[in-house]
């Protein structure tokens, strides 16, 4: 049996504070977005999506958030996927953001709603060639032979289409994360780490400093 016990490692981020908080959550999570732009560039909108089905039985898994408007968080996917399956049966999820180079965190949760059609269609349309030809022709989470199965697959269809504007597949689609919690958390030694919940209420959001 392996023993982990003893890995550790101590955070000496500087701390925050509840006057350096922004009211709105969404403004505070673009400013840590912004610094994580500058800080991990390759990995600032990676984030785990976790979902569970009717039973309770969670799952999770990274995404990329691929935007954020007034109403909340942004990503697409196949609809048949786990994730997406899950969703449909139970449409209340997860977001967590890590960005281990600031040693900061951002937990947010809320009900998740599909977005339009014509969103879908304009963020399908906006991917490489090659990408909107692989959500096409793979299904995804679904059992494949092997690989190769799944290259015969992508070489048909761009054989079929040629030149042509690729059709968004009807089960590709976009979801949005409304959130009713953000809750940022930042790293400090001694794990005395600072932890910030906004959580919102019918007269607006409110802000909690949680034990860490």
């Amino acid at each position: 049996m392996s023993n982990y016990q003893d890995y550790r490692r101590e955070y000496q981020a500087d701390g925050l504070r509840r006057e350096q908080l922004q009211t709105d959550p969404f403004a505070q999570f673009a400013n840590w977005l912004s610094a994580a732009e500058q800080a991990c560039p390759q990995d600032a909108t990676s984030m785990t999506l976790a979902t569970a089905d009717l039973d309770g039985r969670p799952a999770a898994r990274i995404v990329l958030l691929k935007g954020v408007d007034k109403k909340g968080m942004l990503w697409y996917t196949d609809s048949r996927s786990d994730k997406g399956e899950q969703l449909a049966q139970n449409p209340y999820a997860a977001l967590l953001f890590y960005w281990l180079p600031l040693e900061r965190q951002v937990r947010i949760t809320g009900r998740v709603e599909v977005l339009p059609d014509s969103t879908a269609d304009a963020y399908f349309h906006s991917r490489p060639r090659a990408s909107q030809l692989s959500a096409a022709a793979a299904p995804q989470s679904r059992v494949v032979a092997n690989r190769a199965e799944l290259e015969q697959g992508v070489t048909e269809l761009e054989g079929q289409i040629g030149e042509a504007v690729i059709p968004r597949p009807v089960a590709w689609i976009g979801y949005r994360l409304q959130p009713e919690s953000f809750e940022f958390w930042q790293g400090r030694p001694n794990r005395l780490h600072d932890r910030f919940r906004y959580q919102l209420t019918d007269s607006g959001w409110h802000i909690d400093r949680l034990a860490p």
